[in-house]
């Protein structure tokens, strides 16, 4: 399959987006969105799902670099983390990545990643998936091991995690997707750069 996306922008400074992205030979250029993450989630219908939660800062961040690529399409694409009924952000400290794992312990984090395709404020495509991590018990010396190792590395992961390194340490099962895991439904955007002519097949 050769590709022909030479018009798609990433909203994105992810390491983990560019890499799926390069991987599957997809060329694009890095546009990173700057948006109120939290404002957003703030100003949505307190009992909207998790998955409608991450398409709407997947749409909030494709339709901001819109604005400055006229013409161009543009993916956007965030992840969350939704375990015993709430949800999780990346942590803003050590200390709050530390009590992140602490609730995670034992439990099945449910991690939502959602992607938009967008040109000039049209919201073209959307997905959105949903993998189950089953995570270990972890006790309180690994959490602290764990963390000299990670942090700060993980502190702009949801899920305070790297599946690619230590993090799969975490985790006795995985259910989903692998790029899910990684933070986005990959398998759905090239099919959506297939059917808008930015992907030849």
């Amino acid at each position: 399959m050769a590709a022909s996306a030479e018009g798609l922008v990433l909203a994105s400074k992810s390491a983990s987006r560019r890499a799926m992205l390069e991987a599957a030979g997809v060329p694009y250029r890095s546009l990173p969105a700057y948006v109120d993450e939290r404002g957003i989630e703030a100003s949505l219908d307190p009992a909207v799902t998790p998955r409608n939660v991450a398409l709407a800062l997947a749409r909030a961040k494709a339709l901001a670099v819109c604005t400055q690529v006229p013409g161009a399409l543009v993916l956007g694409s965030d992840s969350l983390v939704e375990c015993g009924g709430r949800r999780f952000d990346k942590p803003r400290s050590r200390e709050e990545a530390a009590a992140h794992l602490r609730l995670f312990s034992g439990r099945v984090m449910h991690l939502h990643s959602a992607a938009v395709l967008a040109r000039d404020g049209e919201v073209l495509r959307s997905a959105a998936t949903v993998a189950l991590l089953h995570v270990v018990d972890l006790s309180e010396s690994f959490i602290e091991e764990y963390l000299d190792h990670e942090w700060p590395a993980v502190s702009g992961c949801v899920g305070v995690f790297r599946i690619e390194g230590r993090g799969v340490q975490l985790f006795r099962a995985i259910e989903g997707d692998h790029f899910t895991v990684l933070g986005m439904p990959l398998l759905p955007v090239l099919e959506f750069l297939r059917e808008l002519g930015n992907l030849r097949h």
